[in-house]
């Protein structure tokens, strides 16, 4: 069951959208237009960091509703952050 969780638990702004399906699965939602560039990517994964500081075994997903450059899909798959296309 997936639910939103608190981003200020995770030391996260509270404006960031969330989401835990399981225990140590986070999914770090963003819906927005414009595209996800590799600054923003950079961003993500800071909020990853923080999400691995409290919980250093979490699996931390991207899900967005805008395009991603391919430069910034091929960084967050290095540093393990699935990314998800939603339509």
């Amino acid at each position: 069951m997936i639910e939103q969780v608190n981003p200020k638990l995770y030391g996260l702004p509270p404006r960031t959208i969330l989401m835990k399906s399981d225990t140590e699965e986070f999914i770090l939602v963003i819906n927005r237009k414009s595209r996800i560039i590799m600054k923003d990517a950079l961003t993500i994964l800071k909020k990853v960091e923080k999400i691995k500081e409290k919980v250093p075994t979490a699996s931390v997903a991207l899900e967005t509703t805008a395009p991603i450059c391919s430069k910034s899909i091929k960084f967050l798959e290095e540093k393990d952050v699935d990314v998800l296309k939603r339509i």
